[in-house]
């Protein structure tokens, strides 16, 4: 029987409840197609800074090399101040482990609301595929005379040939081995004129390779505008840093909300991780009622990115099922806990 290792780093808040019934799930897959999972915990995160005052080392970097996937909770501290951990933790993983591409699924399921009116899960099924160590969060800048009225801040948005065509080629990619039809570069090319020119040419000569595909383009004001309005239009999204990380958070909210949306943070060569994308929740952190759907589906990219294609797509499927249980059986009910959810999408495997 085959044997996967999987890193864990159930982090902060509700991050350790929702991994919990992550983990409840992908051992059922398991279970159900014939292969086993070997699970190791770090404690990134923190409380570990609290007690240290350390967020990552080298040597952890190192360990965690060695794993090609990791399971994230989140990351997120009340008694940290902001930036810290996103930083130290987050981000260093991103970078040091060159997880190049964030991959971000946004499908509205049966049985889920959308704020957009009339539209349904045949109008919302796109991926965003985000440059994920360059742009403006590479950290190039600096900041000069500060705390005077004469202060200035620079923060400079890196974009280099290299990384700008393996994100282009990967959504492409992405489009061909899963059946989409078009990938759309989204950017500023009437302002940022210097990058994304270098976007623009990238993704014209990448496109070439793919003639089966369409290619488009749209500013990413425009694009969140027909989010809004017109979402079906979409099928992948291929764009920088910045830009991604905001219209990703547009896309979970008509998907239905931080509690269903996943994502991964990828590597193709080397270590990749997967996680939910709403926070950790403190304030909520032992009361047993986040929504682990969003940890139960990023469980689910973490299958495919593996290679056991099969057991992925059965986890969506119960996950859709369980929806759909849970849609039926709401009435006088005030909710189902976090537990009840997970037991629910490994009962349905």
């Amino acid at each position: 029987m085959k044997t996967y290792n999987v890193a864990v780093i159930p982090g902060d808040g509700t991050g350790p409840e929702v991994v919990a019934e992550g983990l409840k799930v992908l051992n059922a897959a398991g279970n159900k197609f014939g292969f086993t999972f070997n699970y190791d915990t770090f404690d990134f995160g923190g409380e570990r800074y609290l007690k240290s005052g350390i967020t990552l080392t080298d040597k952890d970097i190192a360990t965690i090399r060695q794993y090609k996937a990791i399971f994230l909770g989140a990351i997120g501290h009340p008694k940290v101040a902001p930036g810290i951990l996103e930083k130290g933790v987050l981000l260093r993983l991103r970078f040091e482990l060159d997880q190049y591409i964030n991959l971000r699924p946004v499908k509205l399921y049966p049985g889920i609301e959308t704020p957009i009116k009339d539209k349904g899960p045949d109008d919302i099924n796109f991926v965003v595929v985000r440059e994920n160590t360059e742009g403006l969060y590479a950290g190039a800048g600096g900041v000069l005379k500060k705390n005077t009225p004469d202060e200035v801040a620079i923060q400079e948005s890196i974009n280099t040939r290299k990384g700008v065509e393996r994100c282009i080629r990967y959504a492409f990619e992405y489009a061909k081995n899963n059946g989409r039809k078009k990938v759309t570069l989204v950017g500023k090319t009437n302002v940022l004129t210097f990058a994304f020119d270098l976007w623009q040419r990238a993704f014209n000569e990448v496109a070439l390779d793919y003639p089966d595909i369409k290619a488009d383009y749209a500013h990413v004001d425009a694009a969140t505008m027909w989010f809004v309005k017109n979402p079906e239009w979409f099928d992948v999204i291929v764009t920088d840093n910045m830009f991604g990380d905001i219209i990703t958070d547009l896309g979970a909210m008509i998907q239905g909300g931080m509690g269903v949306a996943a994502g991964g943070n990828i590597n193709p060569e080397g270590s990749s991780m997967f996680e939910p994308i709403g926070g950790s929740a403190p304030k909520y952190t032992g009361l047993n009622v986040i929504n682990p759907i969003a940890a139960i589906m990023a469980a689910q990219m973490l299958l495919d990115y593996i290679g056991e294609k099969e057991a992925a797509v059965a986890v969506e499927t119960a996950v859709i099922t369980t929806i759909a249980k849970m849609t039926s059986q709401s009435a006088g009910k005030m909710g189902f806990s976090t537990t009840e959810i997970g037991d629910l999408v490994a009962n349905s495997i």
